[in-house]
């Protein structure tokens, strides 16, 4: 007798899948954080470097590159974005399919600089 692998189709948004709250909000600071990381990475900077450059401390750059992002709000995410010399773009439009809830896109910084040599590339985020 062979069991059948049992299996979900993903939301796309792995917090949602898990049932936690604010399911939308923390895949988009899971989003910024990577693309902090992916920045950090990009530019070959030490932790100690980042952190000069974010205006915070070593230990929380360690925390973002780990995502453990519970000490860190959305705002302040976006906030170390833009002290990484990122632009950070934000549009508010109808929800074009009234039948699904509402989404917030992020576009992360490797997606940024795909896009920047003609690829196009999102996330989008699910933000309830």
């Amino acid at each position: 007798m062979s069991i059948e692998p049992r299996f979900t189709v993903s939301s796309g948004n792995v917090f949602a899948d898990l049932g936690l709250p604010d399911a939308g909000t923390r895949l988009a600071k899971a989003e910024l954080a990577r693309s902090i990381s992916a920045i950090i990475d990009e530019r070959k900077l030490t932790q100690r470097e980042a952190a000069r450059l974010l205006q915070i401390d070593q230990p929380k750059v360690s925390a973002i590159t780990r995502g453990r992002l519970g000490d860190f709000s959305l705002d302040r995410l976006l906030t170390l974005v833009n002290r990484l010399g990122m632009d950070i773009d934000i549009t508010v439009a109808p929800n074009p399919e009234p039948s699904r809830p509402p989404r917030m896109t992020v576009r992360g910084a490797t997606e940024a600089l795909a896009a920047a040599t003609d690829a196009n590339h999102s996330k989008r985020v699910l933000f309830e």
